[in-house]
């Protein structure tokens, strides 16, 4: 498959960029498109429509091609995949019955064909994203190659969106299946945050509600470790430097541990809740703030992938978590040159809400200040 990447910071910039990479006589088939909300989504969809190309759409709280990352822009993968190759499907989840709408898309992948893989994007705070990696799993099996982000919106985080040809949905789910008999995909999610202090227990929770770990409210035990000041309902930034700097690594009997970061305090109790599902009775470590080591990891093991799964490449496809760049600032930029430079094919990527990937070594996870690379390329 042939790829390239554009990106402008308006319908107009795009349409110029479209043109130009189909001089040549270039077809694509599929735009996989990273767009900022106050981009115009519905005139970028009608220019791709109007080309004959299918789109896997989300917004975002920034966008990249290769190691250019911007905010407020549009950035589009082109690739020329043969369109018996792959399937797009949107649904929406009004009822919050994540699992079954997940389980409806497998199936109907599943009649497509007999090995599916699929990049996903969803939107709204509050879906259940682990519940969506849960369907695929109960119709494909565990084996299921799944990838994908959480839609984001230029961190307003008030309403997000994922789109494709003629439809969008701010409470929905967008996938693209592809046939892994024809397409091979590989990915890794990699965080690299280092862990600090022994395991602890989280003595009381409910669902993503973390009340004590240790039996002490969830926020002093995290002040206590990371030397935080001010800790007030008044620190405008203490949300931030909680999320970005100091998550929960909640450890897996297998793979890795995945990070659940504090997003909401409840100051009454001084419990907090976490980006995903943290059991009680499940073992924390706290975090250290990162530093460059957390961009070695992410390239080392983008590496390890070529190195082991994935020797070529046709074109990556990056979800990384806003809260990445919140922490390392324009050092993002060396990160996603590492990226890029171990392929060095076209590549277009977003700063997502959350992650979704397998863990290393473990499970379909829901991930946070994570990164997860996606490789493609045609059989």
């Amino acid at each position: 498959m042939n790829a390239k990447s554009i990106k402008g910071h308006s319908t107009l910039e795009i349409k110029t960029a479209l043109e130009q990479s189909m001089l040549d006589g270039y077809k694509p088939t599929l735009a996989i498109v990273f767009i900022s909300v106050n981009q115009d989504r519905k005139a970028i969809i009608n220019l791709l429509d109007d080309k004959e190309i299918s789109v896997f759409g989300s917004t975002t709280n920034g966008e990249f091609i290769d190691e250019d990352s911007d905010t407020g822009s549009v950035a589009i993968l082109l690739l020329d995949i043969k369109t018996e190759h792959f399937k797009i499907y949107l649904e929406e989840y009004p009822e919050k019955n994540y699992r079954e709408i997940a389980q409806s898309i497998a199936s109907k992948a599943k009649r497509e064909f007999d090995k599916p893989a699929f990049l996903m994007a969803a939107s709204h705070m509050e879906t259940d994203a682990e519940q969506l990696l849960f369907g695929f799993e109960d119709i494909i099996g565990k084996h299921v190659n799944v990838f994908g982000g959480m839609a984001g919106d230029d961190f307003s985080f008030s309403e997000q969106y994922v789109f494709t040809n003629g439809t969008e949905s701010n409470r929905g789910t967008v996938v693209l299946a592809l046939d892994e008999a024809k397409i091979e995909i590989k990915g890794i999610a990699t965080c690299g945050w280092n862990a600090v202090g022994t395991e602890k227990t989280v003595t009381k929770s409910e669902g993503n509600h973390v009340y004590t770990v240790d039996n002490v409210p969830v926020l002093d035990i995290t002040v206590k470790y990371g030397g935080l000041v001010n800790v007030t309902p008044d620190n405008e930034n203490l949300l931030l430097e909680l999320a970005a700097n100091f998550p929960l690594q909640l450890q897996r009997e297998k793979g890795d541990p995945v990070m659940r970061p504090g997003l909401v305090v409840d100051w009454e109790d001084r419990s907090f809740y976490c980006s995903g599902t943290v059991p009680q009775g499940s073992k924390v470590r706290f975090s250290l703030p990162p530093d460059f080591d957390v961009m070695e990891k992410v390239i080392k093991g983008v590496e390890q992938l070529k190195a082991t799964e994935m020797p070529e490449a046709d074109a990556l496809v990056v979800f990384s978590c806003a809260g990445r760049i919140m922490s390392l600032g324009p050092l993002m930029t060396e990160e996603l040159e590492g990226i890029k430079n171990v392929w060095n094919v076209p590549m277009a990527g977003m700063f997502s809400n959350g992650e979704l990937a397998r863990a290393t070594g473990g499970n379909l996870e829901m991930h946070n200040l994570t990164t997860c690379c996606v490789a493609l390329k045609e059989k």
